[in-house]
């Protein structure tokens, strides 16, 4: 730690970081002379006046499933994006090094809340990045908020985290339920599928996309058939496809992801399910699904993506080196993860600080301009506003290579896609327009 020489800079100190400080002095005291009223006041001192950069180092923690079913759409993928924009920021910010570690979450709220509990008790952690299912989300950006600690959510899809779960620690990069419910389902509704099985994911993530949906489609005009939850995850969809097929619903919704996703249009497929005039909307497909799925099975489908790899110059060129270092094209997840450490690493060193608030300060009143986003921004609920992107996977006679598969349909601009703030439950900014 360095103490300013200018008695009028400004110093920041985390509460939980100064606390960490008197708890080591209070060990100290065990084993040392008592710890009197002067020494503590010195120690009181010395952490009011630590570096604006905490341990003169910045370190990053990547939460995320590692192993399970979200592994592909995040995972290794995900630190690696995480790595390449620390290699690609210098891998240090203003002469402090930048430390990564990461964890696997196995998809369980308390195992991701106990990680991160630990990093920032013992690792002085200063942003936890990743971050996937949303159950974990919520458990770990709790947490944060407890802990001034900043977190920056990229795979999570419940829209809710920067709805009712706001909290001004946290920031939700990537996508939610929200635009993806308005993408895919008023495109669907509008054009004559306005009859809804929904088969959903029953959990935090799968609710909110069905309460989503079902808002969509019958302010739309449409109906809500039936629906069913499965347990997440699911292997065997043979139940649940016999109940879609046997509602006479014209769409049968997927309000679920990864390869909850791929089994449930698997089983579809193998049960005729299209061929006997239903159709499917996958509200949350990834590119790693229509990849696993291949376009045989996956052709047709109309989705709400955040990001596509083949979208322009910028995106090609920086998949193309994702590419080289993991021999798959990225996901919008892990495109994002690279996106928001970026922005991340870019106010750390505008304001010489890795102080929660400043730093989110810093993101919020910068615009998101990147191979990612353009003019994306940050609101008071903590949603990074973007363009989304509403496209159809192609036919194998459309495609010209393994990862060629979608055709953009239309851009739906950030404006128009996400939440309206007049609309939020956000403690931060309920009654703003």
């Amino acid at each position: 730690m360095h103490a300013t020489a200018n008695a009028s800079r400004k110093v920041s100190c985390k509460p939980s970081r100064l606390s960490r400080h008197i708890s080591s002095a209070l060990r100290v005291r065990r084993r040392a002379l008592p710890l009197n009223a002067a020494l503590l006041g010195t120690l009181l001192s010395a952490g009011v006046a630590q570096a604006d950069i905490s341990d003169d180092t910045v370190k990053i923690g990547y939460l995320a499933d590692m192993s399970g079913t979200y592994r592909d759409l995040a995972g290794p993928g995900g630190l690696d994006a995480l790595k390449m924009a620390v290699e690609d920021f210098g891998g240090s910010v203003n002469g402090k090094p930048i430390e990564v570690l990461s964890a696997d979450d196995r998809n369980s709220a308390d195992v991701g809340a106990n990680t991160v509990r630990g990093w920032i008790d013992q690792q002085n952690i200063d942003m936890v990045g990743g971050l996937v299912a949303s159950s974990v989300s919520i458990a770990v950006t709790r947490i944060l908020a407890e802990q001034d600690t900043l977190g920056i959510v990229s795979g999570s899809a419940a829209s809710s985290i920067t709805n009712e779960h706001c909290t001004p620690n946290h920031i939700h990069w990537v996508y939610d339920t929200y635009p993806l419910a308005n993408g895919t389902a008023k495109a669907i509704v509008d054009e004559g599928g306005d009859s809804w099985f929904l088969l959903t994911a029953d959990y935090a993530f799968g609710h909110a996309l069905e309460g989503d949906v079902e808002k969509v489609v019958t302010e739309n005009g449409g109906t809500i058939v039936g629906k069913i939850r499965h347990p997440f995850p699911t292997s065997d969809f043979s139940s649940y496809i016999l109940q879609a097929q046997g509602s006479g619903a014209k769409i049968v919704g997927l309000a679920n992801a990864g390869s909850d996703t791929v089994n449930a249009l698997t089983t579809a497929s193998q049960f005729g399910l299209v061929q006997s005039g239903q159709s499917l909307a996958g509200l949350l497909i990834f590119l790693n699904d229509v990849h696993a799925l291949g376009l045989n099975v996956a052709q047709g489908l109309q989705l709400t993506t955040g990001w596509y790899w083949d979208l322009n110059e910028e995106t090609r060129a920086w998949s193309q080196r994702y590419y080289e270092r993991n021999e798959r094209m990225p996901t919008m997840v892990q495109a994002g993860i690279y996106s928001s450490t970026l922005h991340y690493l870019n106010a750390v060193a505008a304001t010489d600080s890795d102080d929660t608030a400043t730093v989110r300060a810093k993101m919020g009143e910068t615009p998101v301009n990147d191979m990612f986003a353009k003019n994306g921004i940050i609101r008071a609920d903590g949603r990074m506003v973007h363009d989304m992107y509403l496209v159809k996977v192609k036919s194998p006679s459309e495609s010209t290579g393994e990862w060629d598969v979608y055709d953009v349909i239309r851009t739906i601009p950030g404006q128009e896609a996400y939440r309206p703030l007049a609309d939020s439950q956000c403690a931060l900014v309920k009654g703003q327009g």
